[in-house]
């Protein structure tokens, strides 16, 4: 039994009234009836039937220290010519549709219950793949102004399903967003490093051991500045755990 199939019988009796979040289907009765997979027109639902968990795009083998997908798993040239700031790195999937789909209507259309059946799909990948609990979750944070026009903390809302299955502390207020930066979308890697340098500040003592969390790692820039912050204020071990990989 793969982790899609662990996930949809942990989750089943959470959402076994409702229709599917991407085909509309009715997950009372496993319908299969796709009204349109990865289309514009999504279904109203939060949770995922069978078929259509089955149709996200799994990352598979990759870059234990980036996620950079591989054809087998190791460490990519650039993370051993110049590691990155933080140890580990995992992401569930590539960032394509229909799994892209889901994290936009996510982030930027207001869905905010998809963050529970998507932290439950990170969730159990993490769980499938054995990984080291850390003393302490952290998401990665929003600027206050970026977060009032929001409303919400994306990064936060998938972290919350994690930590409570994982049974690892949460802590929101431990990372902090010390300035409004740009969006990241039309930067390329260059200008990315340098939109999010010095970014972050940590308040207080990061633990020894903590994990990073984040809806999609695209050049890592992000999770790179946010992880040489925590490093800073004491973290020993760092892993960054994202919902997808983008940009390979």
């Amino acid at each position: 039994m793969d982790w899609l199939q662990k996930v949809y019988n942990w989750s089943a009796t959470r959402h076994f009234l409702g229709t599917c979040a991407l085909c509309g289907g009715d997950l009372g009765i496993g319908s299969a009836d796709a009204i349109s997979v990865g289309g514009q027109r999504h279904g109203s639902g939060t949770a995922l039937c069978p078929g259509c968990r089955a149709d996200l795009p799994d990352l598979g083998p990759a870059c234990g220290r980036c996620a950079t997908p591989l054809p087998f798993p190791g460490t990519c040239g650039p993370c051993l010519r110049r590691p990155p700031f933080h140890d580990a790195a995992l992401a569930a999937f590539h960032y394509e549709s229909p799994l892209s789909d889901l994290l936009i209507d996510l982030k930027f259309h207001g869905r905010l219950a998809l963050a529970r059946t998507l932290g439950e799909l990170l969730a159990a990948r993490l769980e499938e793949a054995d990984v080291a609990r850390p003393g302490l979750i952290v998401p990665v944070p929003l600027h206050p102004q970026r977060l009032r026009e929001r409303g919400y903390n994306q990064a936060l809302e998938l972290a919350r399903p994690v930590a409570r299955r994982l049974g690892v502390p949460l802590a929101p207020e431990l990372g902090v967003r010390l300035r409004a930066t740009a969006s990241q979308a039309n930067l390329d890697p260059q200008a990315r490093r340098r939109n999010v340098r010095g970014a972050f500040g940590v308040q207080g003592i990061a633990p020894a051991s903590i994990a990073i969390v984040d809806d999609v790692i695209t050049t890592g820039s992000t999770v790179a500045a946010f992880a040489k912050a925590l490093r800073r204020a004491g973290a020993r071990h760092i892993q960054v755990w994202a919902m997808a990989r983008a940009g390979h």
